[in-house]
């Protein structure tokens, strides 16, 4: 079973992916990492790296896709937290979460303070986080439209919604794992 996690920035795709993968006794992979991994090679922070991933022609999108594709032709029994996964691994089940961008804010704020977001751009206060929210969403959903012809936040492309706004992680993941155990 493969199961893709797409999602909104702060919407909780790394978290709820995790949780999902030891609840069902998956493997978890993140483009998330792959990205973080690849700027951390080029010695950029992953703003910097989103930044010019925008402009680069979609080497870099390429670069994390071909990893995708990669995976899914050597495993069968994952779940990655990606936005575009859905897209290079058809035969997943997929899922999109949902936040309201002002929950994302203050999510990766407070991850931020926390250092678990430490290679986001400078953040400083909330109101920081909301425009970083938003100026995120805005740079990836014209990057994919361009580069694939995608609309990733488009609702058809998946088999499960959920908006995780008002949700506990584990709330969130007992929604996931009773839909993939009724429907697969």
């Amino acid at each position: 079973m493969i199961l893709t996690i797409s999602g909104t920035p702060g919407s909780g795709k790394s978290t709820v992916a995790k949780l999902i993968a030891k609840e069902l006794k998956l493997n978890h992979y993140s483009a998330g990492d792959f990205m973080r991994k690849i700027a951390e090679e080029r010695e950029m922070q992953l703003a910097e790296l989103q930044q010019l991933a925008a402009l680069d022609g979609g080497e870099i999108d390429k670069e994390t896709d071909k990893r995708t594709v990669e995976l899914a032709e050597k495993e069968d029994n994952f779940i990655i937290d990606s936005r575009l996964a859905f897209h290079f691994i058809p035969s997943a089940i997929k899922i999109f979460l949902t936040v309201k961008p002002e929950v994302a804010a203050e999510r990766i704020f407070g991850d931020v303070q926390k250092q678990r977001r430490g290679q986001e751009q400078d953040i400083h206060n909330l109101d920081d986080a909301i425009k970083s929210v938003k100026d995120r969403l805005a740079r990836d959903i014209s990057r994919y439209k361009q580069h694939y012809n995608i609309d990733y936040v488009a609702k058809e492309n998946y088999d499960l919604i959920v908006d995780t706004s008002n949700k506990t992680p584990e709330k969130i993941v007992k929604e996931i794992v009773e839909f993939v155990k009724n429907h697969w």
